[in-house]
């Protein structure tokens, strides 16, 4: 299909257009220079926004733990579901819905690209057969490395190039994209009933440090050439004073940086932006963490913006989730991924009258609007931990608009009112800064260069919205602005009209993307490894490996390493 989009007003900030008014033509699912107008599928775009399709860094879609979670809480299933229609299926689940309505929803909002931040390589299976059921958008996994035995075996004897090969191997097996340390250290301690509480407690039994293990993958990282930069959950994470621990983390690969580039990815940097010494003294540490990254180039991060609504939190930091736990007296569960990572689940409600909820809430919109550069800092809700990702066009109407903010900031806790400091703050992102923040930094940060932007050679993911910027204020017309990005008027994926006026109008597959990592010798594993894998794992190694046959639309990138 030839599709010409006439008349558009585009914001692709990748490549300079900023509100624009100008044509897009699609042709083979791919971004081209011209079609045969005569032909070609007319889409009047006129007196609307055209984006390309959204793009979320870190969003828990798939995998063991939200399959678990949605085993936890049958009562989340009714809060919302998705009627069977001529061409889509039925769904359920309002903060974690079931695969085919994850799709539809995010395609529903513009959305083309999703990436889930934590899969056990163990799991790997799991994850990649609820991405073959999640329709529309394509996707990738980062599996948690952080605490794998064998890399925390590596690191401790210094043997960075070796652990390096190993971590290509356990990538491409698990048809992995990234590496995500969680906790790191941590989630090895828990093992034996602990945690650890800085960047240099020792690691029970390993006798490595979380400094050591963040500084050796970024070696690793980087000997791999990987797209992404290492995906770093900090250390004490939802502790109060935990700001310290996240500015500690990024202080300690600054000197591993190449010039201009990013090192490090800071996740969900809300849950570590916290300043006091306990709950009572509990405090905003964003306006430390925003003077912090606007004087440095090496790291990226997104918000974890909290919603004031019911959902589950779910976590590889099993320290943090039962912790969770027993503040909330919830219903809990645990689970430890053997020799490689952990994991907790705990339903959660953040309300407006909780002071540490409404200080919550004002700390992702702080950073968002601290750091000055919008492409450091990306906007997700670490769904579905701060809310579910459904809630995204009300961050961008609260990004947008004071307006919005003061709405919401009359009705939450009075002394977590007094301490915020978003009534200092009047800026209000533009179209152009909601386009690099919800699509074209995150592309960018994810190393996907066909992703996040409409030119040519791009893949035709795209997104219109019936937005006049010339003449609306999101401002003053903030409910306008959440109403069109809750419902797309169109959402083109790989050249094919999914959505049309908010409502699905075509299935289609989207691909799984993964590295596939060419190393100066094949990546194999050892016959010592193979032996301890028997030691280690119940699993065996024939076992362990995620072929390509598990993956229906598969789309390896190829990457080649310095190793």
């Amino acid at each position: 299909m030839e599709i010409l989009i006439k008349n558009g007003i585009v914001y692709d900030p990748i490549n300079g257009i900023n509100g624009e008014k100008m044509d897009i033509a699609v042709k083979n699912g791919k971004i081209v220079e011209k079609v045969n107008e005569s032909t070609a599928l007319h889409i009047d775009a006129s007196e609307m926004i055209v984006m390309p399709g959204g793009v979320d860094i870190h969003s828990h879609i798939a995998g063991g733990k939200v399959n678990s979670g949605r085993l936890l809480r049958p009562e989340d299933h009714f809060k919302d579901y998705e009627p069977k229609t001529s061409i889509t299926r039925s769904g359920v689940g309002y903060s974690i819905p079931s695969t085919f309505t994850t799709g539809y929803r995010y395609a529903k909002m513009g959305y083309t690209t999703v990436m889930e931040p934590a899969m056990p390589p163990l799991e790997a299976k799991h994850t990649h057969e609820e991405f073959n059921d999640i329709p529309i958008i394509d996707k990738a996994a980062y599996p948690l490395i952080g605490d794998w035995w064998f890399v925390l075996e590596y690191l401790r004897e210094g043997k960075i190039e070796e652990c390096a090969r190993y971590v290509a191997w356990m990538i491409i097996s698990t048809k992995g994209y990234a590496i995500k340390i969680v906790n790191p250290g941590g989630l090895e301690t828990w093992g034996f009933g602990r945690n650890v509480a800085s960047l240099d407690d020792q690691v029970p039994h390993f006798c490595i440090t979380p400094r050591e293990i963040l500084r050796g993958l970024c070696k690793v990282n980087k000997l791999l050439n990987l797209p992404h930069t290492i995906h770093v959950h900090t250390n004490n994470l939802g502790i109060p004073g935990n700001y310290i621990t996240a500015l500690d983390t990024m202080k300690c690969i600054e000197d591993l940086a190449d010039e201009g580039k990013p090192a490090i990815h800071i996740t969900h940097c809300q849950f570590s932006a916290f300043k006091g010494d306990d709950w009572r003294t509990f405090r905003s540490g964003a306006e430390e963490i925003a003077h912090y990254v606007n004087a440095h180039t090496h790291l990226t991060m997104d918000m974890g913006q909290v919603i004031f609504t019911d959902t589950t939190t779910m976590t590889a930091d099993g320290p943090f989730q039962f912790n969770l736990y027993q503040l909330t007296g919830n219903k809990w569960t645990n689970h430890d991924v053997e020799t490689e990572t952990c994991s907790g689940i705990v339903p959660f409600r953040y309300r407006r009258k909780s002071f540490v909820h409404a200080v919550q809430w004002s700390i992702g919109l702080e950073l968002a609007l601290l750091i000055k550069n919008p492409w450091k800092i990306f906007m997700t809700t670490d769904h579905p931990n701060g809310g579910p990702f459904t809630a995204y066009p009300k961050i961008i109407a609260w990004l947008m608009s004071t307006k919005a903010r003061e709405a919401t900031m009359k009705k939450i806790n009075r002394k977590a009112r007094n301490r915020s400091l978003l009534p200092s703050i009047d800026r209000e992102l533009s179209f152009y800064e909601i386009a690099i923040v919800t699509r074209a930094g995150q592309a960018k940060a994810l190393g996907l260069s066909n992703k996040g932007h409409l030119g040519i050679g791009a893949d035709a993911d795209i997104a219109i919205y019936n937005i006049n910027p010339e003449t609306s204020d999101p401002s003053k017309d903030y409910r306008t602005i959440r109403k069109a990005f809750e419902q797309a008027t169109y959402t083109i994926k790989g050249g094919k009209i999914v959505v049309k006026n908010g409502e699905i109008v075509k299935q289609v597959k989207g691909v799984t993307m993964w590295l596939d990592i060419h190393t100066s010798e094949p990546v194999k594993i050892s016959e010592d490894m193979k032996r301890r894998f028997k030691e280690y794992w119940t699993v065996e190694y024939e076992n362990y490996p995620v072929t390509e046959h598990y993956l229906e639309n598969s789309y390896p990138i190829k990457v080649k390493a310095s190793v």
